[in-house]
Parts: structure tokens; C-alpha cells; sequence
């Protein structure tokens, strides 16, 4: 509202003093109870029942590229599935969002060209055009060269897959596969933490692989000592919402398959999960120290939200058994509210694999040789209340089934309030 104190100077200013008076005493009392908010900022002014619930969702998009820059240049050009994915976004429409293989690129190119001339833009299919002011994106494991021979053939580095199996994550480039957050609310960058260098031999316990034949280690003590944990990162990103800070911890473990009788990356699957069930533990760590040498886990208090592709089901698949019952089953995550949806129900029927997990909570379908699974999560703190949630999975007979096919995985998403 704009005021237009000329207007006032047209009265006695000695005539309004007792009006004056009276207005600011009935001010003060309309206040007292609002002077704490004032001062504090403390957002729990508002009821849950007056806020709307916070939105918080991931999404493996599938928006890699087996060249450098290749995804740059097809959302320049005008990338079908990009459309796709961003229509199935503005259907949902989250506060924030992790988006998993999302090629990273240090200028951040892909992301301004994915904000601007697909979020910003309605797509069909989609909803009403869906901007997120806020990003975090950094620099990930996958593709970067680690000069060791880490999958044991003898050479270092090479062509294609093998360049790929001796990088500090799988990868053709450096970036493929990458993560990108987006966020209606302000990240707090300054208190953002990376665990990209994160040595795999400095957590505690940690599942070294071993040849089953010998049981000797299967890396070279020189080289376990220098392997990365995380095939892409881990982030702790700090999200200022109306309801307080908020963590979203983001990360997209490796897939635990493509290795041989050690299980290499099973075992680095399983280790990359429990890495978050360390972090959120509240005990002494001086152990786990991020890229920055600040160490410890997340505090007892925090609020947080772990999100990603996690590449783990519960009761079936490939994976080191108990993996993801490590977050599942965390004393501070409440995983209680299962996100389902009517698509995962009738792909799984028609894959026809006998699964001994609930097929309505499966979150993509990974062809006819693996058949459907749930692999991607989002699991809040118990300090936090889940209202509402779901898999964007719609059964194949309905309209919005015609944007859902640019990935392999869908979005998950859960509403909370504090």
C-alpha cells in the first residue's frame, strides 16, 4: 500500500494527538502477542493447520548425455524428454526438488536452459509454467579420471567403458549423471556441506570388497586408500522455508550390479547409504569430515529430508540385503508413509516378476530383465509430518500417462509440515 502523507498535513497536527494516542495503544494491544515473531523471525507463528504444507519430491530424470555438453546442446535444440520431464514437474509441482542424472557443467548452462525454456515455458501435459528462483548444483564423482585402476582389468583408464569403470564414479565425462536441486525457498549456500572426497576407508567398519576365492582385498591397499565413497556426492543443502530450515540430503548411490563375484559396488552401495545413517545419528564423529574439513553429523534438532535415486529396494533386487532398511528403520527417519501409485500396480502385473515387496510403492520399471522396483526415496526426520505423498505413476489408459516415458524412474513426493 502506498500513503500520501500530504494528505494528513491538511489537519491540525496538535487536534490528531489524542487519536494518535488511542491508535497506538489499541495497536500495541493487537500486537503483544506478535512482538516475539517480530523480533525472533520464529516461523512457528503460523499454525500448521494457516501453512501449506511443504512439497518436497525427486526425480531421476534420465537428462545425461554420453558426450560433454551433449545435454547443453540438445536443450538448446529443443529436447523432447526435457519436455517431458518438465511437464510432469509442473503437474506436481514441488517447493523443492532433487533432480538425479542431470548432467552437471560448471556454468550451470543446462540448468539455466532447463529453467528457461522448459520449466518457464507451459508444456503439453504439463500445468501453468513452474519457476524455481533458487539452485544448488556442484561438482560430482562420475566420470572424473582417478588415475588408479579401480575395476582390476590392468590398464588405467582406456576407451569407453573401461575410461568409465576407472573413474571415481561411472561415467563417460566428467558431470554425467550429476544432481541438481531446485527450490522455491532460499538455499543457505554458505552452510551447504559436500561429501565428494569422502575417502571410502575412513568410515568406520567400512565393507571392503574381497575376492571370494582368496579372501584377500580386492583393491590394492594404495588404492583403497585413496577410493572415493560417493559415485556422484553427497550434499547437506539447507533450505530456509516458512516452516525453518530444513536439510535436504541428496544423493544418488551407485547401482549395485556391473561388477563380478566381489560385489564391488554392492558393497559401495550399501556404504553410500550408510553414510546418511551416520550423518543423522546424533553421536561424536570427528571421522566424517565434508569437502570443506568442518566434521561431524547433522545435529540432534535438525530437520531434514533424504531424497534421491538410491538404487535399493527394500525386499527385492540386486542389492546388498538390509541397505536401505539402514534409513528405513533410523530411529530419527520416519518412513512409515509409503508413496504409492496405480501405474507401478499394473506395469508390475504386466512385467510378471514374484516380488516379495508391495509393487504399489515401486518407483520405476527397469525393463523385462529386472522388471519394476522401489529405488527412489524421500524420507523426512521425525520431526516432521507427513500430510500427503505419492509416486507420479498414472495407469496407462489415462492422459497424463503420455509424459511419463522420458525416464525409467518417476517422481516421488511427500507433503510436510513441521
Amino acid at each position: 500500500m502506498t500513503h500520501h502523507p500530504g494528505r494528513m498535513a491538511q489537519t491540525s497536527p496538535d487536534s490528531l494527538r489524542p487519536w494518535r494516542a488511542l491508535a497506538c495503544l489499541l495497536a500495541a494491544v493487537a500486537l503483544a502477542g506478535c512482538v516475539r515473531v517480530a523480533i525472533h523471525g520464529n516461523p512457528d507463528h503460523m499454525t500448521n493447520a494457516a501453512r501449506p504444507p511443504l512439497r518436497v519430491a525427486t526425480y531421476n530424470t534420465s537428462l545425461y548425455d554420453e558426450a560433454a555438453g551433449g545435454l547443453v546442446e540438445r536443450l538448446r535444440a529443443g529436447d523432447a524428454d526435457a519436455r517431458k520431464i518438465a511437464a510432469v514437474l509442473q503437474r506436481v509441482r514441488p517447493d523443492i526438488v532433487l533432480l538425479n542424472e542431470f548432467d552437471h557443467d560448471a556454468g550451470g548452462v543446462a540448468a539455466d536452459l532447463f529453467q528457461r525454456d522448459y520449466l518457464d515455458v507451459a508444456q503439453p501435459g504439463g500445468g501453468d509454467p513452474l519457476h524455481y528462483p533458487y539452485r544448488y548444483l556442484a561438482p560430482v564423482n562420475t566420470g572424473v579420471p582417478s588415475g588408479l585402476d579401480l575395476d582390476g582389468d590392468g590398464n588405467v583408464g582406456g576407451e569407453h567403458r573401461a575410461r568409465g569403470n576407472d573413474a571415481w564414479g561411472y561415467g563417460l565425462h566428467p558431470g554425467q549423471y550429476g544432481m541438481l536441486v531446485l527450490s522455491r525457498h532460499p538455499i543457505d549456500a554458505t552452510q551447504v556441506r559436500t561429501f565428494q572426497h569422502f575417502r571410502w576407508s575412513a568410515l568406520p567398519d567400512a565393507r571392503q570388497p574381497r575376492d571370494p576365492a582368496t579372501g584377500d582385498t580386492w583393491y590394492p591397499p594404495s588404492v583403497w586408500a585413496q577410493l572415493r565413497l560417493s559415485s556422484k556426492s553427497h550434499w547437506d543443502v539447507p533450505v530456509r522455508t516458512p516452516a525453518g530450515v530444513i536439510h535436504l540430503l541428496a544423493a544418488h548411490p551407485t547401482p549395485p550390479v556391473f561388477d563380478g563375484p566381489e560385489n564391488r559396488n554392492g558393497l559401495r552401495n550399501h556404504d553410500e547409504i550408510r553414510l546418511w545413517a551416520e550423518y543423522i545419528t546424533p553421536r561424536p564423529a570427528p571421522w566424517l569430515c565434508d569437502d570443506q574439513g568442518r566434521c561431524g553429523g547433522l545435529p540432534g534438532d535438525a530437520r531434514f529430508v533424504i531424497a534421491g535415486d538410491y538404487n535399493a529396494d527394500p525386499f527385492d533386487g540386486d542389492g546388498v540385503p538390509g541397505a536401505i532398511a539402514q534409513l528405513l528403520h533410523h530411529p530419527r527417519v520416519d518412513a512409515a508413509f509409503v508413496p504409492h501409485s496405480q501405474g507401478a500396480v499394473e506395469r508390475a502385473a504386466q512385467r510378471g516378476f514374484d516380488r516379495r515387496g508391495d509393487v504399489a510403492a515401486h518407483t520405476g520399471d527397469f525393463g523385462p530383465r529386472s522388471g519394476t522396483l522401489r529405488l527412489d526415496y524421500v524420507l523426512p526426520s521425525d520431526n516432521l509430518k507427513v500430510v500427503d505423498g505419492g509416486v507420479f505413476w498414472p495407469a496407462g489408459d489415462t492422459p497424463a500417462a503420455t509424459i511419463i516415458d522420458a525416464s525409467d524412474h518417476h517422481l516421488v513426493w511427500l507433503d510436510l509440515q513441521p
